[in-house]
């Protein structure tokens, strides 16, 4: 395979023939016994007229690289090794998905006891690979903290006739495929669904409950019709003209096949100041320091992947338009209703509210879809966590190394406590150490991850939908199954009797998210000289001095081209928005789709399930019978969850301590991780039913005075690492205290009467 040109700061390889000194003089200073520019207008022409030229050269490497990488046979932009472990396209039903374990890095030690992460990377336009694109990343701090990482990625095109549903079988088999090479971890394999990933890792868990342990859900939307006027432009896309059927004529125009680039060309819209002039300008300006970044990032970008077209539609009827997700209104091809409330694993929601693809609404909404109100959550038995970043956009809560070494790392480090968390809504809060953070040593790295708990109207504070809005959206949707209908009865015959497949495959080729590559790259007879000139120039820059008051003014006029394209960015989302609501808000329309009856402002909400309830009631019962049975473990561990209760919040520091009390234990009463989440989720439920009963019968599970002495140790030992209590905490601490200390005082008093008598 030819080489690429190397990129600025790279080892460059032999330089290829300069032009000659006459010819490039204006741009070679030095060359031929050309001076050196003293006067600020020609050092800064010289300066642009060089940058030019290495700015078209990085365009040339960058078409280059999306050539080559299209051309592989499997192409992702990892940064680790890896070996393949499954095939998709070998199963009975076949995808182009795949399962591959990562190789650690050199001096990586694994541990066999620690719980696998599975890495599911986004299939929304892009290949696979974001998730694991430097070692400071979501696969990175895996590995890092010793545990077996694996990653699921794809194939560019698929095969044919795979659904979404296919596709989720498939990430169930290799679920189950890493819990069966790892039989001595102690827990499931922990779940990571980045973007579109996340929606199907939760329809397939939803499907296969007992496959997963924690799920961590990073920038992905499962509520398309939440959000906030004027920060989520993206929701309108669907309704602006009238719904899916679009989607159809792309994938018939396809010859059944959805081109992923037009996903890609719709996230570049949404920031036309940042994706059509600011990326390209700070190549321009910083071409010596900035193009090895461009480059790899770019690599990524500019390689879009295909879908089938039924794919698609399933995803634009039942997601993005149809929000039947989060209510249950989704079934397999056998019946099986798609019901996330089925999942027992704890759930982790990763947003930022500076993402404006998934904004936070978008990400949490499905709670509440679900749930009215947070006593259902632990009635179901599901533990959700979300954590907010304030500022961080929808790549940056993959790629960026900030995000991955606090976020991600903490997430790492927490999930076995996250795992042991009893049912309920919590936020997890990631603080930095400081100097008053006590027993600092309990910590891994430089940050605190707590879990405080929640309630839903904290929920609808950050989600707050609208019922009319929710209205309009379903007036989009049932639009949408009209000209759909409409389009498949009346135009869909006649497209594709005039579609081919080469006329289809030249489509692809000619897609503008395509043509800015290939034109740029050396396929290109009129880029055949810009390699050698760019190359003779980097032996000859002379860039301009920081000061220069025209390269100041270039600054400027670019900030005012930004803002432009900004400005217009805005007004256009200003005028979408009013568009769609106006337009679906309208009584008339709204009457014409059914939509005008008693109840058509009622919340959405997912169906009560009877079946569901009953075997809630049976769990409650048989909690409320096991109330006075367990052993001195039980007993601390409801004493433990008493005492704390008041504060609403766990944070690692008491989770490192529980674990320095298990390894305390004899090996043969060491209950194992999945045993003691039962006892802590058993005597949480207990303390819920009737926390005064459960409390009077501590003494019944410590049943003897060597019980009682260690439980009594052990609460003095944990609290040690807690020394500032609460005024109710402490009460708690004294009773439970008492009853323990009274009962043992009682029997030794009996037991001497005994033998005096």
């Amino acid at each position: 395979m030819t080489q690429m040109p190397s990129a600025p700061g790279s080892a460059a390889p032999q330089t290829p023939a300069a032009p000659s000194a006459k010819d490039s003089a204006w741009l070679l200073p030095g060359n031929g016994g050309a001076a050196w520019p003293a006067d600020p207008v020609t050092a800064y022409w010289l300066d642009a007229g060089q940058r030019w030229i290495l700015l078209l050269d990085v365009l040339r490497q960058r078409g280059n690289n999306a050539l080559e990488y299209s051309a592989r046979t499997a192409p992702n932009v990892l940064t680790f090794e890896y070996e393949l472990i499954l095939r998709g396209d070998e199963f009975e039903r076949p995808v182009n998905y795949g399962l591959v374990r990562v190789v650690p890095t050199a001096g990586t030690v694994i541990d066999d006891a620690k719980r696998p992460f599975v890495v599911f990377d986004p299939r929304a336009g892009h290949g696979p690979g974001i998730g694991g694109m430097k070692h400071d990343s979501e696969i990175g701090e895996a590995l890092a903290a010793g545990h077996p990482c694996y990653f699921v990625g794809f194939l560019p095109d698929p095969v044919p006739g795979q659904t979404v549903e296919d596709v989720c079988r498939a990430e169930a088999l290799f679920v189950e495929a890493v819990a069966a090479r790892h039989p001595k971890a102690q827990g499931k394999p922990v779940l990571i669904g980045n973007c579109q990933a996340g929606w199907q890792v939760m329809m397939m868990c939803a499907v296969r409950p007992d496959l997963p342990g924690p799920i961590l859900l990073v920038g992905s939307p499962l509520s398309y019709w939440a959000g906030i006027r004027g920060q989520s432009p993206m929701r309108y896309l669907g309704g602006l003209l009238g719904g899916t059927w679009l989607t159809s004529l792309a994938g018939d125009l396809g010859c059944g096949i959805f081109d992923g680039a037009s996903l890609v060309a719709n996230f570049e819209a949404m920031h036309p100041d940042n994706n059509y002039w600011k990326k390209l300008y700070d190549v321009y300006a910083k071409v010596d320091t900035e193009a090895a970044r461009f480059l790899e990032f770019e690599k990524w970008w500019g390689s879009p992947v295909l879908l089938n077209a039924e794919e698609m539609q399933y995803i634009t009827d039942n997601l993005f338009v149809g929000n039947r997700l989060s209510t249950g209104q989704l079934r397999t091809s056998d019946g099986l209703r798609i019901d996330l409330r089925n999942i027992r694993s704890p759930i982790i929601v990763f947003c930022s509210w500076g993402d404006d693809i998934t904004p936070p609404p978008q990400a949490l909404g499905w709670i509440l879809d679900l749930y009215e109100h947070e006593d259902e959550i632990v009635a179901n038995g599901q533990t959700i966590v979300y954590c907010l970043h304030p500022s961080v956009g929808h790549l940056g809560i993959f790629v960026s190394g900030k995000v991955a070494t606090k976020e991600h790392g903490e997430f790492v480090q927490g999930m076995d406590l996250i795992d042991l968390m009893p049912p309920g809504l919590y936020e997890a809060v990631i603080t930095e150490l400081g100097e008053e953070t006590e027993n600092p040593e309990l910590v891994h790295g430089h940050h605190l991850l707590g879990l405080e708990k929640r309630s839903l109207d904290d929920m609808r504070s950050i989600i707050r939908n609208d019922p009319a809005d929710d209205r309009r959206f379903e007036a989009a949707a049932r639009l949408s199954e009209v000209n759909q209908g409409l389009y498949a009865n009346f135009v869909r015959p006649a497209v594709r009797a005039m579609t081919t497949q080469p006329g289809a495959e030249a489509m692809r080729l000619l897609h503008p998210d395509r043509l800015r590559f290939s034109l740029f790259s050396d396929r290109n007879p009129f880029m055949a000289g810009i390699g050698p000139l760019a190359e003779a120039v980097r032996q000859n820059r002379r860039p301009a001095d920081a000061g220069n008051p025209l390269a100041e003014a270039e600054r400027l006029a670019s900030e005012g081209i930004q803002a432009w394209l900004k400005t217009c960015g805005k007004a256009r989302d200003m005028f979408t928005e009013q568009f769609f609501l106006s337009t679906y808000g309208s009584p008339a329309l709204q009457a014409l789709l059914g939509l005008a009856a008693e109840n058509a402002g009622r919340p959405r909400h997912i169906e009560r399930d009877v079946a569901r309830e009953a075997a809630a009631r049976a769990a409650n019962a048989e909690a409320e019978a096991a109330v006075e049975r367990g052993g001195a473990v039980e007993a601390f561990v409801r004493a433990v969850m008493h005492i704390a209760r008041p504060s609403g919040r766990v944070d690692e520091r008491g989770f490192a301590a529980l674990q320095e009390l298990r390894a305390m234990l004899p090996p043969q009463e060491q209950p194992s991780f999945a045993r003691f989440k039962d006892i802590v989720r058993q005597q949480f439920l207990a303390l819920e039913l009737d926390e005064e009963r459960a409390v009077q019968a501590l003494p019944k599970l410590a049943a003897t005075e060597e019980d009682r002495r260690r439980v009594l140790g052990g609460l003095r030992h944990l609290l040690s690492f807690r020394p500032r209590l609460s005024k109710d905490q402490q009460r708690r601490l004294q009773r439970v205290a008492a009853l323990l200390e009274t009962t043992a005082s009682k029997r030794s008093q009996r037991e001497r009467a005994t033998v005096e008598g």
